[in-house]
């Protein structure tokens, strides 16, 4: 029975991850600190044997080199995210994104230099395509990034550094990782409280108030179901062509932000009209958002014949049935 460390492992995509890697038969270790996770996400997995649960930060070093010590592949999932938290804290962002990497890369090649085959997972995200102007995105664009005097880029930055990091791990000692872009990853369990906007909509509609979209909601997204994202991972982490390489995980199907706003009150609560808001007073005077942000699927699509199996109906309605049932 192989064994999966999951960091992160309590979080929204974490938590799901853990269902399907024990559905398909391994023992599942989470490693989480609970700083935007949560024990409630895993709580039905707590009484499962072939589970256990780890509060603590995958800073420590002692920690990480014990739990992938016991590791057959890695998924590397812990990180600061949401853009609200980024803004209110750049400095753990950057901290939190960075030295961790640094931590399980050096652990997963020691233990792989040491005769045992260990794989690396690395969830990176689009926020390292920045501000590319570029319709669609392929894992070979050009990174664009802002100012460093804008907080924001920060989280882009710094998972573009873990992805270097990672790479050069691979290029220099064939560690075996497979890094994966998410893009807008979306379902039952996610919070709005670091910005998330689905469930934010959702979360508003349902408590009869008009959901709030930012500026004029021509924000172009795609948004994938959790469980088409766990499903894409686990595929590839079994997949040695995907091994050494970036792939775009998500859904290729574009939606605006006021579109989604408009569906949501349409499921959730008929009647109500949407709100905005300027970028100003949602974050800061000199925030800046990206206005267009597709994924080209090819390579993804190639590798593992990946197809989301969700619509975007089928996402909100399940957002709006797991948001009634909390």
């Amino acid at each position: 029975m192989a064994t999966s460390l999951i960091t992160g492992g309590a979080g929204f995509i974490g938590s799901h991850l853990s269902e399907a890697l024990l559905k398909t038969g391994n023992q599942v270790i989470v490693v989480d600190d609970e700083s935007t996770g949560t024990q409630k996400n895993i709580e039905p997995l707590l009484s499962d044997p072939n589970f256990r649960f780890i509060h603590g930060t995958v800073s420590d070093r002692d920690l990480v080199r014990d739990l992938v010590n016991e590791a057959d592949e890695v998924y590397h999932l812990a990180a600061a995210v949401g853009v609200a938290l980024i803004n209110q804290e750049p400095i753990q962002t950057i901290e939190r994104n960075i030295y961790p990497t640094e931590l399980l890369l050096a652990e997963v090649q020691r233990r792989n230099a040491e005769g045992h085959n260990v794989r690396l997972f690395l969830a990176s995200t689009s926020e390292v395509y920045g501000k590319n102007p570029k319709a669609t995105w392929t894992e070979e664009d050009d990174l664009v990034f802002g100012s460093t005097t804008r907080p924001r880029w920060a989280y882009g930055a710094s998972k573009a550094i873990d992805e270097f990091l990672a790479l050069a791990y691979w290029h220099q000692n064939k560690t075996p990782i497979v890094i994966g872009r998410f893009f807008n990853v979306v379902g039952p369990r996610q919070t709005g409280a670091y910005g998330m906007v689905l469930p934010r909509f959702v979360d508003a509609a349902l408590a009869g108030k008009s959901p709030l979209v930012h500026h004029d909601g021509s924000q172009i997204r795609c948004f994938a179901h959790v469980a088409d994202v766990v499903e894409a991972v686990i595929k590839l982490m079994r997949t040695d062509a995907a091994l050494g390489q970036v792939f775009n995980i998500g859904s290729n199907r574009p939606v605006t932000i006021l579109e989604l706003a408009q569906m949501v009150i349409s499921k959730a609560n008929p009647g109500l009209e949407v709100q905005f808001q300027t970028y100003e007073e949602a974050y800061s005077a000199n925030f800046e958002d990206i206005l267009r942000r597709v994924p080209d699927l090819t390579k993804l699509s190639q590798c593992i014949d990946f197809t989301p199996k969700f619509t975007l109906e089928d996402i909100v309605d399940d957002v709006i049935a797991d948001k009634k049932q909390a």
